[in-house]
């Protein structure tokens, strides 16, 4: 009996230290390889939406109206009514000549079926998985996520956004009811990068180096807002976000589903205090996965003590990404503020210089604010104290929740 315990016990230590191997030596070559893609400054003209009504409406109709080519990439495609329908609109532009490609993540989209698959190649439709883990570090691969939302249309307009295509995100789903998203509509001269970053994203996935490329960036036009996309693939989106703490003059607005900062972003919201910016920060009340409110609460316990704001959203479930500074930048995008954004998944993000787009952003993201009750003293107690194995579970676990 106790030979056997030994030998459980060595088996699982030795799958423990191979896991840890695989994740060190596939960080450190996945680092190698990595560069700041940070695009140019471009003139778009951007629209807010937030609920996955209004997007769907829009977003729908623009893709029903493309004659020459639609590129989508999502982290998540159902196998529910709204995402049918997608994939059924899909597959008719496709048979109406239009170039449709579509590239969802492996992981994300795992209840995409096989026969889902087949009908969109039947109908003409490229179709592919982003980031399909492999050999070697294949462990790390399969954590490393690519969780970008681009959509472009003709080269004239993109999307980009926390949105995915499901059900819930239409409010549909009982177990979160509302759901709150930001996602942007752009039109001007910020498409080209959408289109260059999906094509990347094409060609990391598929090898398939898109001719004609004439075809995919038509001339386009200023816009009025100065814009930014900023690409980021497990490596230095904690740079930007602590370059855009830094800025911060009077107010830091952070809107996350989950808030799990790494030690550099928590000393620079630490230092921001200090110099007296108001810092308020607006999370969901009810969490969409396993343990990720557990991993917040060490960080919801230190900063609150130091006067940051945290508030709890009540209407249904947040799962907008956002970062206000002052009046000067906005962004939105598909990171959220924690570390899996930060080292594993890949993002994109528009950051926003104009500040009446921003002022219009403000206003949504303050009715949120205000459909939302702030986390006591009190209440954060309680959690720390209803929670304390998760809660340290999660901790050791952060990185990969």
């Amino acid at each position: 009996m106790l030979r056997t315990i030994f030998w459980i016990v060595l088996i699982i230590i030795i799958l423990l230290l191979l896991l840890r191997l695989d994740y060190s030596l596939g960080r450190k070559s996945h680092l190698k390889k990595q560069v700041d893609d940070e695009y140019p400054l471009r003139n778009s003209e951007v629209a807010l939406y937030a609920t996955g009504e209004s997007l769907f409406s829009v977003l729908f109709s623009d893709i029903q109206n493309a004659t020459e080519h639609i590129h989508v990439q999502f982290y998540i495609l159902k196998n529910d009514d709204i995402s049918k329908e997608f994939v059924s609109l899909l597959k008719k532009k496709a048979e109406q000549g239009v170039k449709v490609r579509l590239l969802l993540d492996w992981v994300g989209a795992h209840e995409v079926t096989k026969e889902m698959e087949k009908g969109l190649t039947r109908s003409g439709v490229s179709f592919a998985y982003s980031n399909k883990p492999n050999f070697p570090y294949y462990l790390y691969k399969l954590n490393e996520r690519n969780h970008r939302k681009i959509t472009v249309i003709d080269g004239k307009m993109g999307y980009i956004g926390g949105f995915n295509i499901g059900k819930e995100y239409l409010g549909k789903d009982p177990k979160f009811g509302f759901w709150r998203d930001y996602h942007l509509r752009m039109t001007g001269e910020g498409v080209a990068d959408l289109q260059t970053q999906f094509l990347e994203d094409w060609y990391h996935s598929t090898r398939e180096a898109v001719a004609n490329r004439e075809t995919y960036f038509p001339p386009l036009p200023k816009g009025p807002s100065q814009t930014r996309l900023i690409a980021t693939n497990g490596a230095y989106l904690e740079d930007d976000y602590v370059n855009m703490i830094k800025q911060a003059e009077r107010e830091i607005i952070i809107g996350s589903p989950y808030f799990v900062p790494s030690d550099q972003i928590k000393k620079e919201l630490i230092n921001a205090v200090k110099r007296n910016v108001k810092v308020r920060i607006l999370l969901p009340k009810k969490p969409d996965h396993p343990l990720v409110k557990e991993a917040s609460v060490p960080y919801l316990d230190e900063l609150s003590k130091l006067g940051i704001q945290f508030n709890m959203y009540t209407r249904g479930f947040y799962h907008a990404k956002v970062i206000c500074i002052d009046d000067k930048l906005c962004d939105i995008g598909t990171a959220n503020f924690d570390k899996r954004s930060l080292y594993s998944n890949y993002e994109i993000n528009c950051y926003i210089h104009d500040k009446n787009v921003i002022k219009e952003i403000k206003k949504v993201v303050e009715d949120d604010f205000a459909t939302s009750n702030e986390l006591t003293r009190d209440r954060i107690n309680e959690l720390k104290a209803e929670k304390k194995f998760k809660i340290k579970i999660a901790t050791w676990i952060s990185h990969f929740l």
